[in-house]
């Protein structure tokens, strides 16, 4: 027994928490890798100029 049925959503029941959670997740990601990267790269060297 099949029922096709459409539900039209507005702009007022759409919430897209998912979406902002993910995109918050690979925000922190992004962060980490960019802290891990100064610590591992940068840290602990003089300044260097390039060119």
């Amino acid at each position: 027994m099949s029922t096709d049925t459409e539900r039209q959503l507005g702009h007022e029941e759409f919430d897209p928490v998912g979406t902002a959670v993910l995109i918050t997740i690979y925000f922190l990601i992004l962060v980490g890798m960019w802290i891990f990267t100064y610590f591992i790269e940068f840290l602990g060297n003089g300044p260097t100029v390039v060119g």
